[in-house]
């Protein structure tokens, strides 16, 4: 781990190996010994080629699925189930089309039999902190796909778990959007300093959230093949922060040997066993 070893480890990823059964027998090596660990209070993203294992890697960390081999840690404490001490934003939208904002953001707190009045009061003050507070009766046809991202945000964030897991959240947005939400991001960040594990195929957004970037190779058999502490000031804003020279000399290091990769991908290359 390269940042601050004194940092409580939120989460860690020991050796992981990930491996698919395929139809006509025999098996896909998704990922090999992948070693990764967030401190409590880093934001660490994760970027690579298409199929090259991040969403792989996050659903383990979620304990969504077991690694084939390896181990993971939630706060030094080996993880056998899903972990309870995070919460997972979706590329997709996870919201119910027949609630209302107000009631898709209190469902959490409705099934962990939290009283209905107290649920819809904190579900209120998490859509005003999302910018939302006046939407609280709106559908989700009736957002904006920036909108129901905030929802969905609001919906992760209201059971305050210690980890946030974020899978391209912002990948269908309008470049637009998705600045206002990495800024969003990154407020409600600052303000609670969660340990964070974003992944992403924009690199441009990876450097502005982050302290720190992960690249991963093309797979079979994917591995973390570099990492990049992010040196620049915080707070920050996700648009100016890239018209600072320190960023666009980060880009260029990392991209070295991000794009290799992905043009692996491309080739056919990175799909040879």
């Amino acid at each position: 781990m390269t940042f601050g070893e004194e940092e409580a480890t939120a989460v860690s990823l020991v050796d992981v190996g990930v491996s698919f059964g395929l139809a006509r027998g025999g098996s896909y090596p998704a990922v090999e010994r992948a070693s990764l660990s967030v401190a409590d209070g880093e934001f660490v993203s994760i970027v690579g080629p298409t199929g090259c294992g991040k969403s792989t890697l996050l659903n383990i960390a979620a304990g969504l699925r077991p690694p084939s081999s390896g181990r993971v840690d939630v706060f030094g404490v080996p993880l056998h189930s899903l972990n309870r001490r995070a919460g997972y934003l979706f590329q997709a939208d996870s919201l119910f089309p027949w609630k209302t904002a107000l009631e898709n953001v209190a469902i959490g707190l409705d099934v962990a039999g939290v009283r209905q009045a107290e649920a819809r009061s904190r579900a209120k003050m998490w859509l005003s902190r999302v910018g939302l507070g006046h939407f609280s009766d709106r559908y989700p046809h009736m957002l904006s796909g920036g909108q129901r991202k905030r929802v969905g945000l609001a919906q992760v964030l209201i059971r305050d778990p210690k980890i946030l897991l974020m899978d391209e959240p912002f990948g269908p947005l309008d470049a637009q959007t998705r600045q206002i939400m990495g800024n969003l991001l990154l407020d409600l960040w600052q303000a609670d300093k969660k340990a964070v594990l974003f992944v992403t195929h924009d690199l441009e957004e990876a450097i502005s959230l982050s302290d720190r970037v992960v690249i991963m190779s093309a797979g079979p058999a994917a591995r973390i093949i570099g990492e990049w502490k992010v040196p620049l000031p915080r707070p920050r804003d996700a648009a100016e922060i890239k018209l600072d020279a320190a960023f666009r000399d980060l880009y260029r290091e990392i991209w070295s040997m991000l794009k290799e990769e992905v043009m692996k991908t491309y080739s056919g290359a990175g799909t040879k066993q």
